[in-house]
């Protein structure tokens, strides 16, 4: 059990941003400390990747296992050579288009970087986050810093400084709160250690997008299976769960209507409290009427809204105490794509076809 810590929350503005509170910041990575801050996709959870035993620590206090790799956060491209033992034309046409930004790339790692920092894989991710505090605590540390999300394992991630504070409150020396994430999903992880451009987890930077620079030939789709070994965050283990068990569902937007509603008052009717992470189009006023507690995702048509929503969606959840969640399967679009792969993680790599 990780004994309790003193944890310090600094605000930050990131439109005017407070140089003292980032130079303590930095301090308390630089030193050894474990810090909790904002990126464009979810909040980072940092330690300087040098120090082993702050690694460590990040392990522990987020009771992630051990076999599951961390990204590395920089500032600038050149700190990439530091860490990559190769570093292939593709990456540079990658950093240029979509650096920094919601992009984590998979390259074949120097013997420098801890087996922690790795999972013992022979690869490093790395990404350049584009959140302005990111960029300048990572600037005033001065050292590329491991940064998985801010929160418990298995928990939905953290997009805003309230997540941090139920999950970490205690366990860190710090916690950075800079408003809402915009993203609200993590990042895309792209394998160039191959033939093709390998994605291992769906985000920000789309598969269409990436397609628009090098081809649809040259992108594969990301896997929605586990895998024995995970070769990047959220691969193998159930990620992103709320307390009550998650049905994730997909079909006919009637059909899908019709069994929400009977589902609803077979729950009311034995006293069960449901909740429906769902787009506006999906609400029916006969929802109220058996109990049900509504969780808007935005439009349809816009699924960057669902992204940025998701997490705290899935948190709301618990904090309503429902028994029991239905969440209808996004258009598997664009970063509709990534909400589909957390909804189907936070669901137990399952997915039900209303027919």
């Amino acid at each position: 059990m990780t004994e309790l810590i003193k944890t310090e929350i600094i605000t930050v503005n990131p439109e005017a941003i407070d140089q003292t509170a980032l130079a303590r910041a930095a301090t308390v990575l630089r030193r050894g400390g474990l810090v909790a801050f904002p990126t464009e996709t979810v909040y980072g959870l940092g330690a300087v990747i040098y120090n082993r035993e702050s690694v460590k620590k990040i392990f522990t206090v987020k009771g992630r296992p051990g076999d599951n790799p961390l990204i590395v956060h920089i500032y600038q491209w050149e700190q990439l050579m530091e860490l990559a033992r190769e570093v292939p034309e593709t990456a540079r046409i990658l950093a240029q288009r979509f650096w920094p930004g919601p992009l984590t790339l998979v390259l074949p790692k120097k013997e420098a970087i801890p087996v922690e920092v790795s999972a013992g894989l022979p690869t490093v991710a790395v990404r350049l986050p584009a959140h302005p505090v990111a960029q300048e605590l990572l600037r005033q540390t001065g050292q590329p810093v491991a940064a998985p999300s801010a929160n418990t394992s298995g928990r939905p991630s953290p997009t805003r400084s309230s997540h941090v504070i139920a999950d970490l409150d205690g366990k860190i020396e710090l916690i950075i709160d800079a408003g809402p994430t915009g993203v609200g999903v993590e990042s895309t992880v792209l394998d160039l250690t191959g033939p093709k451009l390998r994605i291992l987890r769906p985000g920000g930077v789309t598969r269409e997008m990436l397609e628009a620079v090098f081809g649809p030939e040259l992108v594969e789709a990301p896997p929605q299976i586990n895998c024995e070994r995970p070769l990047a965050p959220g691969m193998k283990y159930r990620h992103y769960a709320p307390r009550a068990p998650l049905r994730l569902l997909t079909g006919d937007p009637e059909l899908v209507r019709r069994f929400l509603l009977e589902g609803a008052a077979a729950a009311r009717a034995q006293g069960k409290k449901i909740g429906i992470i769902a787009y506006d189009e999906d609400q029916d006023p006969a929802f109220a009427v058996t109990g049900v507690t509504f969780f808007s995702l935005g439009r349809r048509a816009n699924p960057t809204e669902g992204a940025a929503r998701l997490f705290h969606l899935l948190r709301l959840c618990d904090q309503a105490g429902v028994d029991k969640i239905y969440a209808v399967a996004p258009p598997r679009q664009g970063v509709g794509e990534a909400v589909f792969n957390r909804l189907y993680k936070a669901a137990g790599g399952k997915v039900e076809e209303i027919k």
